[in-house]
């Protein structure tokens, strides 16, 4: 498990292929037995499993559940019952299984004002006339009144073209800070560890949740800011205005940066290969089709998309058949 507390791509590969293994009926106890041994093996395969778990629950029948599979599920069910039990109370390796996946994003979301589920970009126009547009697994709340105009985004991205209101400034907070903009359009991305800003009309003033620093950002600048410190500017990035035109842009785009851009807009699970990760990627590529995205990519790059199930799908070194 990498220090982020996150899965490892081997685990998560590892556990995707047992999952297939124990679909088969001829399997046999001997594989289900091997499967409880790498089970054993390590923590963090116990939860890889519960990941592709969770993940299968959502999109293979229940009804059509091969006996193999669930066979094996249920004669370990008293072995690991304790272990799963104890991952899912608060282990780290738990929260980095639960994190990973979209549920606590779309929980978290249940009482938002605004929110999106994967694969979905949401707009509107607000009660003043700003347009917004919430990127895919974002929440937001709006809190107007006679002093301010205020958007909470609790988590993902929202790109804004502000109305103009002399008397009321439109503020955005997130858990890092908070934003006021000066007669502009720009895109808010909340992450866990720090905040995105991309100014691309007018300008935003930056203040650190802590209120030690404060910044105006100008058109055509980027920002990132903790709850401390604002890091240097870059120039604005045109990806993080290009999503709500269901384009997903890559300039010199690490690849497994972009991989990630694109499990937000598909179900299941899309992972890359560290081994691959940094490619990098020039290009569009349209985030309503994803697989012919992904075909894009393999046509174009040293990969091979490996589709382990239809909702589990990998993207990693080229392989040549001997």
């Amino acid at each position: 498990m990498n220090p982020s507390g996150k899965l490892s791509h081997a685990s998560l590969q590892q556990a995707a292929q047992w999952y297939v293994r124990l679909q088969d009926p001829q399997g046999g106890s001997q594989a289900q037995q091997h499967w409880q041994t790498w089970l054993g093996q390590n923590p963090e395969h116990q939860a890889a499993w519960r990941y592709v778990e969770r993940v299968s629950q959502r999109f293979a029948p229940l009804t059509d559940e091969p006996i193999g599979a669930g066979r094996a599920l249920r004669s370990t069910r008293r072995q690991t019952l304790k272990t799963l039990l104890v991952l899912c109370a608060g282990s780290t390796l738990a929260w980095g299984t639960w994190r990973g996946t979209a549920l606590p994003r779309v929980i978290g979301g249940w009482s938002a004002d605004y929110a999106t589920a994967s694969g979905e970009i949401r707009d509107a126009l607000l009660a003043d006339g700003t347009h917004i547009w919430l990127n895919a697994l974002s929440a937001m709340d709006v809190r107007f009144d006679a002093q301010q105009r205020l958007l909470h985004l609790r988590f993902g991205e929202v790109l804004i073209d502000t109305a103009k209101d002399l008397q009321r400034p439109f503020l955005v907070d997130t858990a890092h800070g908070h934003l006021r903009a000066l007669g502009t359009r720009f895109s808010v991305l909340h992450s866990e560890d720090s905040t995105t800003l991309n100014v691309f009309d007018g300008r935003v003033e930056v203040r650190t949740a802590d209120g030690q620093q404060v910044r105006i950002i100008e058109s055509g600048q980027q920002a990132v800011f903790g709850r401390h410190t604002i890091r240097s500017t870059v120039p604005a990035s045109a990806t993080r205005e290009a999503w709500s035109r269901g384009v997903l842009l890559a300039d010199n785009l690490p690849l497994g940066q972009l991989i990630g851009e694109l499990n937000r807009y598909r179900p299941g699970h899309l992972g890359c290969d560290p081994a691959v990760a940094h490619l990098p990627v020039m290009g569009s590529f349209p985030l309503k089709d994803s697989e012919h995205a992904l075909r894009l990519l393999e046509a174009a790059l040293p990969i091979q998309v490996d589709r382990v199930l239809p909702w589990w799908v990998s993207v990693g070194p080229k392989t040549h058949a001997t």
